[in-house]
């Protein structure tokens, strides 16, 4: 997590703006974090600002390696783990909880069934179409990020078959199958496609004020240790506006929030 930490001590710090948190074009790395992420020219153990090569599909937290890794089971992604990160610590729209008779899903390790036409199914039952047309998509935007943050175009298979006969062998000598290439991109509720991440993103960063409000009110629920009431509404709408002349500048918004009648009253 020393990525993220040093990250977000950045943006708030230089009063950035928190914009960065869903897309930049640096990050925090050291030698053994550039090289999980592929970026050559970042060599010993200490993290230091590195701007990102183009292409790399990082910049942003939704990219960290510590964000991917505690929204996987730590063998295998979870469009929906993952999805539903996005929708509660992101956009402030988290869903409603599965209905107690439906079942997890278990990604068919065989991959005679792939997690998207799993997910299809959830989808086509109305209990859970409402919620899984919302998580979906930002679950599958990530998709090519495996449970540790590499970057894959392909699914790892556990066996020969007849598409992918030969194993393949990674860095640490130990061979491995090919599987189905990666179920990436999708639509959002709104109707808008998207091909990968880098796209996600654009889409994310169309609704500025909505990503804005998702973190005040989650400073404020930090800063004071309460949740946000009706009342406080207005002034959460009234510290969004403020930013928008301020870049949306992270150190701004602390001070916005501490000045508000919400935290001197609570």
């Amino acid at each position: 997590p020393r990525e993220t930490e040093l990250f977000f001590e950045q943006v708030l710090q230089r009063d950035l703006s928190l914009f960065n948190f869903i897309d930049s074009d640096w990050t925090m790395l050291n030698e053994r974090l550039a090289t999980l992420y592929g970026i050559p020219g970042v060599f010993g153990n200490d993290f230091r600002k590195v701007n990102l090569p183009a292409g790399s599909h990082r910049g942003g937290v939704m990219t960290h390696a510590s964000v991917l890794k505690v929204t996987a089971d730590g063998t295998r992604t979870s469009p929906v783990l993952r999805g539903k990160w996005i929708l509660e610590r992101i956009l402030g729209k988290p869903p409603a909880p599965p209905p107690p008779d439906v079942p997890a899903i278990e990604p068919d390790i065989r991959g005679a069934v792939t997690i998207r036409q799993q997910l299809d199914k959830h989808r086509n039952t109305p209990a859970c179409a409402t919620c899984h047309i919302h998580i979906d998509p930002p679950g599958f935007a990530l998709e090519n990020f495996d449970p540790i943050g590499n970057w894959r175009e392909f699914y790892r298979g556990t066996e020969r078959t007849k598409k992918y006969p030969n194993a393949l062998f990674a860095t640490n000598g130990r061979g491995v199958y090919r599987g189905a290439e990666v179920e990436q991109g999708g639509v959002t509720p709104e109707g808008k496609a998207f091909k990968d991440i880098d796209d996600y993103k654009k889409i994310l960063l169309d609704d500025r004020d909505q990503l804005a409000r998702s973190l005040t009110q989650k400073l404020m629920v930090y800063a004071t240790g309460a949740d946000i009431q009706f009342a406080d509404r207005e002034v959460v709408e009234q510290i969004v506006a403020k930013l928008r002349a301020k870049n949306y500048g992270l150190r701004s918004l602390v001070h916005e929030i501490v000045q508000s009648r919400v935290f001197l009253n609570k």
